[in-house]
Formats: structure tokens, sequence, C-alpha cells
């Protein structure tokens, strides 16, 4: 059980933004440049609208780069987990920003890193050893047969329609004792180990139908169990799952939860809309003013420090068989 900062029990009136807790973080062609604008907001189109159904503006690549920064800390710093030597050949797929290939090149300077993503939202500016490539994981790759030593995917389960394509994809792309890792956060699913979130939290409510939405459009959110029978079954061997809990604000005694709560307080502000407008007005067929009600409430739910609520990340990696 995660412990509760005593000192946040004793106003309990006042929300986080509130009261004094510290919660600061500090060449395509055209036709690939194509987007839609809906609610606001501008999303995905080249590949199909469906492909993706979270934005891809400025916004949201604020937002991704947080998240990044969430994860590096839940996860003590670290970029993997699994037990990568020198390796030679990177893959990042659903790179987003890239910030996560980015650092892979700055770690492992004797690497070339590739990241492919539906979209180009990628800098310009980066490593020697790292490069961006327009891409859709769902189609036939072009990748050579055992040409990478590790291939990382984050929080790419909401794009995956076929995961046995996937995982056929990797295996075929991945060196002979190379690794694969599948990282996801419990997007839709949170939990409470004192009582203090109730059925009817507006965090819930949006998880609900999040979930619902996901399951319309054959995109469950996987747990670590999914995952890691994905790879079994794809020949992976030595597969190891590990996870790591996410607090929903910055409520946990302990310092580096607290950290990752108060981050994840700021990723609140616009995360619930990034995931849920578009699949609530698309997929549900909700009009927006109430899909935008549900993200607004969700997100002022998340600012009641009264709440003592969680989610998790899950990291499952496996070995390509030498032989």
């Amino acid at each position: 059980m995660i412990e509760v900062d005593p000192s946040l029990l004793t106003d309990p009136d006042n929300d986080y933004y509130s009261s004094d807790n510290d919660t600061s973080t500090e060449s395509i062609t055209s036709s690939i440049q194509q987007y839609i604008y809906e609610n606001g907001r501008r999303y995905h189109a080249y590949y199909g609208t469906e492909k993706w159904h979270m934005p891809t503006d400025e916004v949201e690549q604020e937002r991704l780069d947080l998240s990044h920064e969430i994860f590096r800390t839940a996860w003590r710093g670290n970029l993997h987990e699994a037990p990568l030597h020198e390796p030679q050949r990177i893959l990042d797929i659903g790179t987003g920003t890239g910030i996560w290939a980015i650092d892979m090149a700055d770690r492992y300077p004797m690497a070339m890193v590739i990241g492919t993503d539906l979209s180009p939202i990628q800098p310009s500016f980066i490593p020697n050893n790292c490069r961006f490539e327009v891409d859709d994981v769902m189609q036939e790759w072009t990748f050579q047969d055992n040409c990478f030593d590790f291939i990382h995917g984050r929080n790419i389960a909401s794009g995956i329609s076929d995961w046995n394509h996937l995982a056929s994809e990797m295996m075929r792309s991945t060196a002979p004792g190379g690794y694969v890792e599948l990282c996801e956060t419990s997007i839709g699913t949170v939990h409470c180990d004192d009582g203090t979130m109730k059925p009817d939290h507006s965090v819930v409510i949006f998880g609900h139908h999040l979930r619902d939405a996901l399951t319309k459009i054959g995109r469950p959110q996987p747990d670590h169990q999914f995952m890691a029978n994905v790879l079994i079954q794809a020949g992976y061997e030595d597969v190891k799952m590990l996870s790591a809990k996410e607090p929903i604000e910055p409520w946990p005694k302990d310092p580096q939860l607290k950290k990752v709560g108060a981050m994840n307080l700021l990723n609140a502000e616009t995360g619930y809309e990034s995931h849920g407008m578009a699949v609530f007005t698309r997929v549900l067929a909700m009009d927006s003013e109430k899909a935008r009600q549900l993200c607004r409430e969700a997100t002022e739910a998340s600012r009641n420090k009264n709440y003592h609520i969680y989610g998790e990340n899950y990291s499952v990696y496996g070995r390509k068989p030498v032989r």
C-alpha cells in the first residue's frame, strides 16, 4: 500500500491548485502532413483517421514529453528494463515526439536509433545516430530480417488492431539474442488502497467510457499478462513482466511517488481530453459537450487531494532465441 503524505490531511477542503503543494515540473512531403481538426484539436489523417484517436498538435506533444518524464521517474530513471549491452540498432515504434529515441541515442552512442510514427511530429535537431521515419506498424515492415538488437513500443496499444501481426513483424526484425520491450499505462483503470475512491468517482466513470470505446474498436487496453502472452506466442523467451505504480496526484508520502503524482496532475490538465474526446464522439457517438464534460469532471476530480488513486505502468520484455 502507498502511504499517504500526512500533510495533505490537514486541510481537506482545498484542492491541489488552491493549496501550497508543489506540483511544478520543469523533411517530410506535404502529403504526409495531412490532419483533420475536431473539437479544437488536430488529429492524424494521412493513414486514416481511425488509425490513431489522440491529437497530434502542440498541446499533445507537450503532454507526450511530460509523459516520458513520468515514465522515467516511475521506473527510477531507466529508459528500458531489458538488459541491453552495447546495442547497435534500436527501433522505437510509435515514437510520438521522438523523445525516448533521442534519449536512447544519447545513452547508446554506438547505436543507430530509428523512430517510426504515423505523424511527422518529431524535432529536426537530433543526435547524429538518430533518425525518424513516417510509417504504420500495422502494415508490412520494410526493415530487413534480424536487424535490430532492441525493439521498443510504449503506449501504442490504442493504435494496435492486430497484435499477431505486430508480434510477427517484431520477431522477424529482431536479431537473434536481441530484445523487444512493450510498455503500457493502465489508461482507464485506476486503483485505490484506502477507500477514498468511490464507484461514482469521475475518473472511474471516465475510465468505464474509455474502455467501452476501445473495446468497440477492437483495441482493449492490455495488461502485462496479455502483452507477455503476445511475446511468448511469437517465440520470445525469458519473458519478464514488471509493473510500477503511478499516482494520479501528489498524495503519496514517498518522494519519488509524490513527484510522479505531481507530474501526473499536470498531465491530467489535457490528458483526459486527449484520450477521450475523439473516441467518445467518434465511437460512442456522444455529442461533443457531453464528451467534454466527462473529460472536465475527471480533470477536476484529479485535483481533489482527498482522493488517493493511482494507475499502473507495465513493462514486458523478452529475448529472441539465438538459434
